[in-house]
């Protein structure tokens, strides 16, 4: 099937990249995504035969971990406010993009273009209050107004059917409480979020106490959960505020290890419980690390 649709450039007028030709960046102001055809090109000379024999190998399934990885990447360069990296970050998940719609162009699915016009067509559609006729007073409304008609396009699919079961779990946990809070199925306010983490603890303390390894695992899950629902509430967004702590859990315990080393001359056999640091040690120079903040 790829031999069929990806011949040579020469058997099918495909773009070619030159990489000796001078194509100067526009100014921001003139940028209007007129390049895109130079990165399809050059996706599909790798395809074509006498391409890449990596990306030639590759396929949607295989794909599937880089296009979670780049992402990751673009969201570690915006807390990084490094323009720089976010620009080449951007560049790398865009590719992903441009790689799935030659292979699904390969298969005679669809093609970059299909991608580009479903978008576009979706954002007319969905920005009513811009393109149409009706109004939104703020941003809630339109967000509102998005829920209906997105409900409207995809049928019976349900409230959370558009939750992708992919995301990370607090990511996915926060969403799944926005879509059902914007169909009335929430808490009033914080309070009564903040009260359903108590009777949560509540019901986990007793789980460990009965020592149900079932039952434990499903009220941590539970309590989990009710957390995510109150950094919604309060406006917190729960996947955020973890990889913070665990950054900043990170950083200390680096100011740990490093005062193991020129103290006790490394962690020894302490991975295997021979010789291990008291926690009263350790616990020292984690409050070294956290004054030093």
């Amino acid at each position: 099937m790829l031999e069929a649709h990806l011949r040579a450039p020469e058997e099918q007028s495909l773009p070619v990249f030159d990489p000796d030709a001078e194509r100067p960046v526009p100014p921001l102001s003139r940028q209007d995504g007129a390049t895109l055809g130079r990165l399809v090109g050059i996706m599909r000379r790798l395809l074509a035969p006498g391409g890449c024999p990596w990306d030639r190998e590759q396929s949607l399934e295989t794909l599937r971990k880089y296009v979670l990885e780049e992402a990751c990447e673009v969201m570690d360069a915006i807390d990084s406010k490094d323009r720089g990296a976010l620009r080449e970050e951007l560049g790398d998940l865009l590719l992903q993009v441009v790689f799935q719609a030659e292979l699904t162009r390969a298969e005679g699915a669809f093609a970059i273009d299909d991608v580009i016009a479903a978008i576009v067509d979706k954002l007319v559609r969905r920005h009513p209050h811009v393109f149409g006729h009706m109004d939104a007073k703020d941003a809630d409304e339109v967000l509102r107004n998005w829920e209906r008609i997105k409900a409207q396009e995809k049928g019976e699919r349900g409230v959370l059917g558009g939750v992708p079961r992919s995301m990370p779990a607090l990511a996915r946990a926060q969403r799944v409480g926005e879509k059902v809070a914007r169909v009335g199925f929430d808490w009033a306010d914080a309070q009564g979020s903040r009260a359903k983490v108590d009777e949560e603890l509540g019901e986990l303390d007793r789980a460990v106490a009965a020592a149900d390894a079932d039952a434990i695992e499903e009220e941590m899950g539970d309590t989990l959960f009710a957390l995510v629902n109150l950094s919604r509430h309060l406006e917190l967004d729960a996947e955020g505020a973890l990889r913070k702590t665990i950054e900043k859990f990170s950083t200390r315990f680096a100011h740990v290890e490093k005062r193991v080393r020129e103290a006790h001359g490394g962690w020894g056999d302490a991975g295997e419980g021979k010789g291990r640091l008291s926690l009263e040690v350790l616990d020292q120079y984690w409050q070294e690390a956290k004054a030093a903040r």
